[in-house]
């Protein structure tokens, strides 16, 4: 006997347009298949076989003359490798309901794990791969399709040792920044002490090619550290955005472009000059002491984590690059490239399956990033402790795209009455405006003196020695200060092109 069918429990599959209804009178519908590929191709979905849809949204069923014969047909077809290229269902996907005396069958069909994209039909790929928006299912471009196979294997694209580049082709200056950071947040660091090319190839930034036995780049290592102009030569779609829209009069207030040929134009150098510009303006202190974060807010970390999130997903080979947007009450950061885990997974968390593995491995060296598939989750967790609305995350196609929205905009009015809620403002405020006040000393101090250690700078400063490293490990983050010698040696100078004594 057939179950009772309520179409109420699929009315979670209408987010994304992930239900569609057919009346399959005179058998299987042609364009049964074309969203079979298509569901499989993006978030899954529910077809649903004698059943249609009136204008005003309610549905009506129109049964089926011969379910078991359809059921078999179903099974047959799909199982036939001329027609569908993999079968992702199992006996309990396919059901068969009664609703109002009409039988009805229902097709749930799963999204398909990335080593398994794309699916297509009819034995070719480049015309039977679909894909689903508002719209139902098209036809998806060669690009489309190349994105998908380029994000099969288990060994990610940036891992690609370039034979055609040398470890000339990369910029000393952003690699000793790099190690710089490295050192600061990691002293003692069994690589510290490497030559450049030992230490390039340790953090996955350089590699032997077999063919010449010699070490050259790798993708990960020209977009980390390469010039703009080298890396372009690799991936000719390459390009960073960063805008402040803060006037809705003008087209935009500041901007860093990757080809604007002022700076590297890598991603290193990219991810810290937007990230000290979007922090600038989030009144809340950090700190890094080692590995320790001392002051580090959530905040912070959730923008970290989003922008780190943005690189190590973006297809490189995809038009459009990374833009990131900065308006008055919210960010949007934009990536070439879907989401590899899916939005459903991705914001579960528990999974982490970046595209970039190599780029991720060298910003968790330097402490940026989450490796446990934590950091989205995370972000929204912090969103709702702040009160703020929630954050958005979307998928387009055509080409992929994913936008991550956060806004800084509450939820609802927050009640700040209460004698223990002001003094903990009271005190925050306090601590914000002595950090921010010690820092303008550190700066001035080394200014005078020249380079210094914390012993100096603490009985100076009159604080701890723990404290004042951490306030140093902070400058070091922001660019104010840079580290030199290791262990007691160690001591502070103000490089020029990061100084900035208002800060």
């Amino acid at each position: 006997m057939n179950e009772v069918f309520d179409i109420r429990k699929f009315d979670e599959y209408r987010e994304d347009n992930r239900r569609e209804v057919k009346k399959a009178k005179g058998g299987l519908p042609h364009s049964l298949w074309d969203t079979y590929s298509s569901m499989a191709n993006c978030y899954g979905g529910v077809i649903i076989l004698g059943i249609v849809e009136n204008p005003d949204g309610s549905f009506a069923t129109t049964g089926l003359q011969d379910a078991a014969k359809l059921k078999r047909d179903f099974w047959n077809t799909i199982n036939s490798a001329s027609k569908v290229n993999i079968n992702l269902l199992t006996d309990d996907d396919v059901k068969t309901y009664d609703r109002d005396g009409d039988v009805i069958m229902v097709i749930k069909v799963p999204r398909a794990k990335r080593e398994l994209r794309p699916v297509y039909i009819n034995n070719d790929i480049w015309k039977g791969t679909f894909r689903r928006n508002w719209e139902g299912d098209y036809h998806c471009t060669p690009s489309e399709i190349r994105a998908m196979l380029r994000d099969e294997p288990e060994e990610t694209m940036d891992m690609t040792v370039l034979e055609d580049f040398t470890l000339k082709d990369l910029s000393e200056e952003t690699v000793q920044a790099y190690r710089n950071y490295h050192s600061a947040v990691r002293p003692g660091h069994v690589w510290g002490k490497l030559q450049n090319e030992d230490y390039l190839e340790k953090i996955g930034a350089a590699a032997i090619l077999k063919d010449d036995g010699k070490l050259h780049p790798t993708a990960a290592g020209l977009l980390m550290f390469g010039e703009e102009y080298h890396i372009v030569r690799y991936f000719p779609e390459y390009f960073l955005d960063y805008r402040e829209v803060l006037d809705p009069t003008i087209r935009w207030t500041d901007r860093i472009q990757s080809s604007s040929g002022d700076w590297s134009g890598n991603l290193f150098d990219f991810f810290f000059r937007v990230y000290n510009k979007i922090s600038r303006d989030i009144e809340k202190p950090f700190a890094l002491d080692g590995v320790n974060r001392i002051d580090d807010t959530p905040v912070h970390k959730a923008i970290r984590e989003a922008l780190a999130n943005c690189i190590v997903n973006t297809d490189f080979y995809l038009p459009r690059g990374i833009v990131i947007l900065k308006e008055q009450d919210k960010i949007i950061l934009q990536n070439p490239g879907s989401i590899r885990t899916g939005k459903d997974q991705m914001l579960r968390g528990g999974i982490s399956d970046p595209r970039n593995k190599a780029i991720m491995k060298m910003l968790n060296l330097i402490s940026i990033g989450e490796r446990a598939g934590s950091g989205v989750p995370d972000i929204y967790s912090i969103w709702e402790n702040e009160g703020w609305n929630s954050p958005i995350v979307e998928e387009q196609y055509g080409p992929d795209r994913t936008i991550l929205t956060l806004a800084f905009t509450q939820k609802q009015a927050v009640k700040t009455g209460g004698k223990n809620k002001r003094k903990k403002q009271a005190k925050k405020a306090t601590s914000i405006s002595k950090t921010y006040e010690n820092k303008k000393k550190v700066v001035k101090y080394i200014q005078k003196c020249g380079a210094s250690s914390t012993s100096e700078l603490a009985k100076y400063l009159g604080l701890s020695t723990s404290r004042t490293r951490a306030l140093l490990s902070e400058m070091v983050f922001e660019k104010k200060l840079l580290p030199v010698g290791d262990g007691r040696a160690r001591k502070y100078i103000n490089p020029a092109k990061y100084l900035d004594t208002d800060s």
